[in-house]
């Protein structure tokens, strides 16, 4: 199953690829910086798979830059807390 077909698989997939980037020394702007560019990648190319994924896309579409930086700030944050991740 892909990492776009559900919700769950996707945070887990970002989630690992957060503490990679962690555990190389980049820092959170940098990490936030690389999340913007991929939702913005995601959005433009890849229709979303599941409910959770096309509301963020209609989100996403509807917000300026800065609120498409604070929603990749979000979504990195809410997989860096491990709060959000199912096993």
């Amino acid at each position: 199953m892909s990492v776009l077909n559900d919700f769950d698989g996707w945070k887990n997939f970002l989630s690992e690829r957060v503490n990679q980037a962690q555990s190389i020394g980049m820092d959170q702007d940098s990490i936030s910086n690389v999340a913007y560019e991929l939702g913005d990648y995601l959005s433009q190319g890849i229709d979303p798979k599941n409910n959770e994924e096309r509301l963020l896309k209609e989100l996403w579409d509807c917000a300026d830059e800065q609120e498409q930086r604070t929603m990749a700030s979000l979504m990195v944050k809410m997989v860096s807390d491990g709060k959000n991740i199912n096993p």
